[in-house]
């Protein structure tokens, strides 16, 4: 199973620049694709999850262009060949 996750430039960078990776998730869930990548990429890992594992709280992620606040969090399905963005928030005014 292959998932393509799409990054703004601010995580491009701790990437290595990529703002696309392909990535093949150990399970079904964005739980399992979250953790290849931030094995993959721990620094950017960091970023988007928090110490006990959830999605840091500025930080929304969409699957298939749904918000997983709203589909199941990080229990969302992730199916072969899903397109799953991370965008920090941006605050102000």
């Amino acid at each position: 199973m292959s998932v393509q996750v799409v990054l703004p430039g601010v995580l491009a960078d701790l990437a290595g620049g990529a703002k696309h990776l392909d990535v093949e998730p150990g399970g079904a869930t964005l739980a399992d694709l979250l953790d290849a990548v931030a094995a993959q990429h721990p620094t950017l890992g960091r970023r988007i999850r928090d110490e006990t594992g959830r999605v840091r709280r500025f930080v929304n992620v969409y699957v298939d262009g749904e918000d997983v606040r709203w589909q199941g969090g990080l229990t969302t399905a992730v199916r072969d060949g899903a397109v799953v963005q991370v965008l920090p928030s941006v605050a102000g005014g």
